[in-house]
């Protein structure tokens, strides 16, 4: 997965991060198109969305870069899967309509309020508002353009981190709370009126796991059917990916503690007063815990070209390799130290395709294969 509404990534890059995919037997480029910090993709329905919504002219993709996009994916071997997010997540889009988004550019966590009063989960605000009608004409337009441009047979609407503090500073929804109704009613509302117009174009939609299993604003089950329905799960380890399965929905797991590949780097918002830890013993700090398996996923709050193939490569390739291999060799033992030497060949190779992956080691362990392991054999 790559985000490109936080930065924004020429063709090029899209292209060759594609081509590198193919090369490792990665087969799906799950496309977050858009989110609060921007709306790169030109619709010929709404072309405001982008002219006023992306972050110039100059940071846009149109039809026929998809379309460039698209049949680059299938000689490669590569689907690529559509995501417009929302109903959280959209502050791009009040640039264009702000009437039909609750919270827009406001601050994301006020000082004066606790963190489960928080309007977004991260600078850039914004969510869709269930309540008006012009919303859905809004969102029938998007829908229908995106699906017209993606061929792929699945469409990811988004569903994450909807958050009750955005809803609730809007007056008409703060009416509808006073009459008894519930956030979770809301967001029923918001399903209600684009799930089946999505299954009507003939796609199964993807949704973030947040959409069944969120903390405060979720819907119930019977309005996500699971023959039309895939759950995409990023958190709670493997916890809530026995719940969607063990619940009848076929999942897709990136869970963030180990396949986000933008984690160890440090959190984006700047002067955080709150943070002055004392050095603990052994502690690795926050998101740094970074694996390969399942959907690898880069957010672009910390990433743009300058950092693409550096960020993916060639941990995603050891990724794809457990995927299709397993972490054992077929006697059973673990592939540990001759994983190291495999990969570490295999990121010379993309060098000399051109993607730069980085480095895993020293040349001179290249040089003297075995000589840079910890042989201490184990399960």
């Amino acid at each position: 997965m790559l985000d490109t509404s936080g930065n924004y990534y020429p063709v090029d890059d899209i292209l060759r991060t594609i081509k590198a995919m193919s090369a490792s037997k990665l087969n799906v480029f799950h496309w977050h198109l858009t989110d609060s910090h921007s709306f790169p993709l030109m619709l010929p329905s709404e072309p405001a969305l982008a002219a006023k919504g992306s972050y110039g002219n100059d940071m846009l993709y149109s039809p026929a870069d998809v379309a460039t996009i698209v049949r680059f994916g299938l000689e490669h071997g590569v689907r690529v899967l559509p995501e417009i997010d929302s109903p959280a997540h959209t502050g791009s889009w009040a640039e264009a309509y702000p009437d039909i988004v609750t919270c827009a550019n406001m601050f994301w966590w006020p000082a004066e309020s606790e963190w489960a009063d928080r309007l977004a989960s991260e600078p850039g605000t914004g969510q869709l508002n269930p309540l008006n009608t012009n919303t859905y004409q809004v969102l029938r337009n998007v829908i229908g353009d995106a699906v017209a441009l993606f061929p792929e047979q699945f469409f990811h609407a988004g569903g994450d981190e909807i958050l009750p503090g955005c809803w609730k500073s809007d007056p008409a929804i703060q009416t509808f709370l006073s009459k008894n109704g519930t956030l979770g009613q809301l967001l029923e509302k918001f399903v209600n009126s684009t799930f089946p117009y999505i299954v009507s174009l003939n796609r199964t939609v993807v949704y973030w796991e947040d959409i069944l299993l969120g903390p405060n604003v979720k819907v119930d089950p019977s309005f996500l059917p699971p023959e039309h329905t895939i759950l995409q799960t990023w958190t709670n380890g493997p916890n809530n990916t026995k719940l969607i399965v063990s619940s009848g929905y076929r999942a897709i797991v990136s869970s963030y503690e180990f396949y986000y590949l933008d984690c160890g780097h440090g959190d984006f918002p700047g002067n955080d007063s709150q943070y002055d830890p004392p050095p603990t013993s052994g502690d690795s700090g926050n998101g740094d815990q970074i694996g390969a398996r399942g959907e690898v996923a880069l957010w672009s709050e910390q990433a743009d070209p300058t950092v693409l193939d550096v960020r993916i490569w060639p941990r995603a390739s050891a990724m794809a390799e457990t995927l299709w291999s397993g972490n054992r060799d077929e006697s059973g033992k673990k592939r540990y130290a001759e994983a190291m030497d495999r990969l570490n060949e295999w990121r010379h190779r993309m060098v000399n395709k051109g993607i730069r992956a980085e480095p895993l080691q020293p040349l001179w362990c290249i040089k003297n294969p075995g000589m840079c392991n910890t042989v201490h054999p184990s399960d």
